[in-house]
């Protein structure tokens, strides 16, 4: 297959997975990937293809192909193509939690500058570097990526980064408890994405109905558009919402609905965030073994991602747990790791650099952070 004909396919399947026809899009892309016999063309198609697999919640697949486009590249020896290579490498790894290769191919991204594409992707490549480095609780780190990303979306007028950027600093300042003309623009799919994490600061704030109407919102168009990553996630806050009306008959099954996508996409974190929160259903009906059972499953992804945010809050909950039973010597051990994990992950209060945990300055009644955080 010529270059010409190659261009024309790919261009056939862009506009076959714009109209939703995924699975067209998908034949004729990998079509072109065992025709083509130009090396650019088999780059570009791969970048196709990684980016719908991405979209579908299909992770394992979106990292074979970008393997085989990195291989593309290497074989290329064009640096242009590198750089875009190991940045879909990155995002590969982000999306299956392994946020230390997500961080290193970042990297190895931005030490490769001065190249032609390197303005036009370092905005993204801030963006899953930001993205891994909350994965891994370096909360600092962290925030000062998306800085940095969101002036790469100023200073190159990119909306869409843009969108992705706040959503990602919403997500930041919602886990660390700090807390709509803005983006009409956007396309549905980000609507969508920011529509959820709108819902989630609303149920935060507690106040549910907006969080409802929003996630509703967000779900419809990631059913539209089959959006598996971000319907599960909507079925985690659906949950989660739920369970703070106390209804545990309807968190439940929204719970096991979010876990079975979850697991099928393979989103790690995903899945320690619902056994957090099956967790905490459990504790509001006082099944305490049962809770301590998904404690123990949430506390096993955490280790296996290195997430201490997640490993902080398991510590917590099994602490109150233990204290309501009387277990004086869990009740220590979750007490010591609970205080070991604060200090790693540098949780003081910016007034009296102390560490106070989730229950705010008992001095300064403040719930503030280290200078940096806030």
């Amino acid at each position: 297959m010529g270059q010409d004909q190659t261009k024309l396919q790919i261009e056939k399947g862009l506009r076959l997975y714009q109209s939703n026809q995924t699975d067209k899009a998908l034949n004729v892309w990998t079509n072109v990937l065992w025709k083509t016999s130009d090396p650019g063309g088999k780059f570009r198609v791969l970048g196709c293809l990684i980016t719908a697999h991405s979209e579908m919640g299909k992770y394992k697949d979106m990292l074979k192909y970008a393997l085989t486009q990195i291989d593309t590249a290497r074989e290329m020896e064009d640096p242009d193509y590198l750089t875009e290579g190991y940045l879909n490498l990155a995002r590969s790894n982000e999306k299956l939690c392994d946020f230390q290769k997500t961080v290193s191919y970042c990297k190895t991204c931005l030490n490769m500058q001065g190249t032609t594409v390197s303005l036009q992707l370092n905005g993204q490549v801030c963006l899953s570097m930001g993205n891994a480095y909350l994965g891994l609780s370096v909360f600092q780190k962290a925030l000062e990526s998306y800085e940095k990303a969101l002036r790469y979306a100023h200073n190159n007028d990119d909306k869409m980064l843009e969108c992705r950027v706040c959503c990602s600093l919403g997500n930041i300042y919602v886990h660390l408890k700090l807390v709509n003309d803005y983006g009409k623009g956007w396309s549905l799919k980000y609507r969508a994405m920011s529509q959820y994490h709108m819902s989630v600061a609303y149920r935060k704030l507690e106040r549910l109905p907006d969080a409802m109407e929003c996630c509703e919102e967000s779900m419809k168009i990631a059913l539209q558009h089959g959006d598996r990553p971000l319907q599960a996630l909507c079925l985690l806050n659906f949950a989660d919402i739920h369970r703070c009306r106390s209804d545990g008959d309807k968190a439940f099954p929204r719970y096991e609905s979010a876990m079975s996508i979850m697991t099928e996409i393979g989103n790690r974190l995903g899945q320690s965030q619902v056994y957090l929160g099956v967790a905490k259903c459990w504790l509001l009906q006082k099944e305490l073994d049962k809770a301590l059972e998904s404690l123990q499953r949430a506390q096993e992804l955490a280790d296996g991602m290195g997430n201490k945010l997640c490993s902080l809050k398991v510590h917590s909950l099994s602490e109150g747990i233990y204290r309501t039973r009387g277990q004086q010597e869990e009740l220590r051990e979750q007490v010591v790791k609970f205080l070991q994990c604060v200090e790693e992950l540098e949780l003081y209060c910016g007034m009296c650099l102390q560490t106070n945990g989730t229950k705010g300055c008992p001095k300064c009644f403040k719930s503030s952070m280290k200078p940096g955080f806030v």
